[in-house]
């Protein structure tokens, strides 16, 4: 407990609030340039939030190129250290509306987003080269308490732990996801060819687990540190070109700093720092923001991710504790959806034109994964009831799990009009893998 509180030198809490101030940027501006914004918000009638936050949607107009940009900007002051805990809370804000709005373009990096950037508000990342040590130089500090860099390490260290644990099913032991994941990836015949070789997309798959499993303890030892941080570079690059995945593995790269020794990260990134005794400078002895904070904040990272194991049925199938668990670049779904609208007054059928309503994404979402389908099925519902009509809702879905053979998925005798969301078990209109086709 000692050592937690024991200063060291700053230098990795400060590069990284560089580096993510202009990762923040670089993502935001990104999804306004590449037209994710466009796709993700300004083109569909309506946006599949969360489920709890179906009244947050986007603004209207070009409202969204204004929030996204607006997000930008505040990237680039948590990068200069302008206001910092202000901005990074704006920002914070900002994102976790973002990401609560929309899911049909998921991504776990928007997700870790979110708690990089509460871990970092609580951390005194402005107090080296900043804007607010040049306006008010009494906060400036050499130092922090050596637990700003371990909170760093365990996120990411959990992150791995979760990630290496999901990947222990058939098909990822057998290569049929990485076969799967590769297919047509390169627009070279020769890469390609090697990519669909047996060997090649089975070696992509076990150094997979152990890339996951290994990198925090390699990174943590001095004498593997530097082997670990190549492997970790050519990991993280081959996932960029060959996936096409954002900056996650940019992201996931700079928290390397907070493993190498701070004297080591001054010498490279501020080579005009002051080196001080640390050791003999007092310790910092608050430990309310880790009695009060991180450690109820580090139990739920760690419940999160293992909720799905008290959750009836597989995961893989069911999708309920998927999201929020680390279950990353982990199978490929695909399916259909056929409603069947009922006019509970005449019991005639209602035909219903699903894809005028929808964008492709969408409809490509509502085709397989159960939460997308019963809000549908909750958004028809209110449809009919603001004409006057009573309406029973039928769903006839069926799921393949990478490229096998496609099964039934939601009863297809349950009224999804009817029936609830079940945040924390077992929802019993989704058929289980294991069951019979009704």
């Amino acid at each position: 407990m000692k050592k937690l509180f024991q200063p060291i030198d700053n230098a990795p809490l400060i590069i990284f609030r560089i580096f993510f101030g202009f990762l923040l940027a670089a993502e935001t501006f990104g999804a306004i340039l590449t037209g994710w914004v466009k796709e993700n918000f300004i083109k569909p009638e309506f946006t599949f939030s969360h489920i709890g936050m179906e009244w947050l949607q986007p603004l209207p107009g070009n409202g969204m190129y204004f929030y996204f940009a607006t997000m930008g900007i505040l990237g680039i002051l948590v990068m200069i250290g302008y206001k910092y805990r202000l901005t990074l809370s704006a920002f914070t804000i900002l994102w976790t509306l973002t990401y609560w709005m929309q899911k049909t373009s998921y991504n776990n990096h928007y997700y870790m987003l979110i708690l990089v950037c509460l871990i970092m508000i609580f951390l005194p990342a402005n107090r080296y080269a900043s804007v607010d040590v040049k306006q008010n130089p009494e906060i400036k500090s050499w130092s922090m308490p050596q637990w700003c860099s371990w909170v760093m390490i365990l996120q990411i260290a959990i992150v791995y732990l979760f990630a290496t644990l999901s990947k222990f099913y058939p098909d990822w032991l057998d290569g049929t996801f990485t076969k799967n994941l590769l297919a047509n990836k390169s627009p070279f015949p020769f890469v390609q060819d090697i990519f669909n070789q047996k060997w090649f997309y089975l070696f992509i798959a076990y150094s997979g687990i152990a890339f996951d499993l290994l990198i925090v303890p390699l990174l943590l030892w001095k004498k593997t540190r530097t082997f670990a941080f190549i492997a970790s570079l050519i990991f993280h690059l081959f996932n960029a070109v060959t996936l096409q995945i954002g900056i996650f593995p940019f992201f996931a790269l700079s928290f390397a700093v907070f493993f190498y020794p701070p004297e080591k990260i001054r010498s490279i990134f501020f080579k005009k720092k002051a080196v001080l005794d640390f050791d003999n400078l007092p310790s910092d002895k608050n430990k309310s923001i880790l009695l009060y904070f991180f450690l109820p904040y580090f139990i739920l990272q760690i419940l999160l991710p293992i909720r799905h194991w008290f959750i009836k049925g597989d995961v893989l199938w069911t999708e309920e504790g998927h999201r929020l668990s680390w279950r990353m670049m982990l199978r490929s779904r695909s399916g259909y959806t056929v409603f069947k609208i009922v006019d509970k007054q005449s019991g005639q059928e209602i035909r219903y034109n699903v894809r005028s309503k929808l964008t492709e994404k969408q409809f490509n979402m509502v085709s397989d994964k159960p939460d997308a389908i019963w809000q549908f099925a909750q958004r028809i519902k209110k449809e009919f009831a603001s004409q006057g009509k009573d309406v029973s809702i039928f769903a006839d879905t069926h799921v393949s799990i990478n490229g096998k053979k496609l099964k039934q998925f939601i009863d297809p005798k349950v009224d999804l009009a009817s029936a609830d969301w079940n945040y924390f078990s077992h929802n019993d209109w989704i058929l289980l893998y294991d069951d019979k086709e009704k």
